[in-house]
């Protein structure tokens, strides 16, 4: 079962390991199945590259950071303001806090991929002001429907022994796709390679004519 780097593109097992692979292939009917050692037909690996290819196309636009209690807390603060508790209608009072809020005008990214209403800022805001009166860092909790909850990240331990739980600057939610594709191909890359070269093919137990 040794391994060979010589011609990686051709096999990648040493020739002890496919002459005993062709054995195999030879003497395995599977039943009176038979299976030709052909190559995998270009037109199938351009369909998978396209697949790949169009999948990461479409779900661009939803790759970025979660949203965070931090990144709503000045909305939560802004609502205190007499304007908004002032206003006649959601709609009003969302726009001025928004006016409120540095950034939103700009129409921040995170903000612009996830906007809330006036009456989903009224389900968070109690729970983003009992986080601010514990005095905890807000970047550490996501907002998940109408609920504040503790990110499932881990990362390093502050100085007070709380771990900072914020989604790193370079995963934008699209990382993990590229290890799991990155990891398939290399496996069906490593198998596929492992068995004997294209250019033999056997017989089923009828020699060539």
């Amino acid at each position: 079962m040794a391994w060979t780097f010589k011609e990686p593109m051709v096999t990648l097992s040493d020739t002890p390991t496919v002459e005993k692979s062709e054995q195999l292939w030879e003497r395995e009917d599977l039943g009176g199945l038979t299976e030709d050692n052909n190559p995998i037909p270009a037109p199938v690996v351009l369909l998978v590259f396209l697949t790949v290819l169009t999948a990461f196309s479409i779900t661009f636009p939803l790759w970025g950071q979660r949203p965070t209690a931090a990144l709503y807390a000045p909305f939560v603060n802004a609502m205190a303001d007499p304007r908004v508790v002032a206003a006649k209608s959601d709609e009003e009072a969302y726009k001025i806090i928004e006016a409120a809020v540095p950034g939103s005008e700009r129409k921040d990214t995170l903000l612009a991929r996830h906007p809330l209403t006036m009456d989903q800022l009224r389900q968070i805001a109690p729970q983003i002001k009992d986080l601010q009166a514990k005095g905890v860092d807000l970047g550490d909790y996501t907002i998940v429907g109408n609920k504040v909850v503790m990110a499932n990240f881990e990362g390093n331990f502050r100085p007070d022994g709380t771990r900072i739980r914020q989604q790193p600057w370079w995963d934008k939610g699209y990382t993990i796709d590229v290890f799991y594709l990155t990891a398939f191909f290399a496996g069906v890359f490593l198998v596929v390679k492992r068995l004997p070269p294209t250019r033999w093919q056997p017989r089923h137990g009828q020699e060539h004519g």
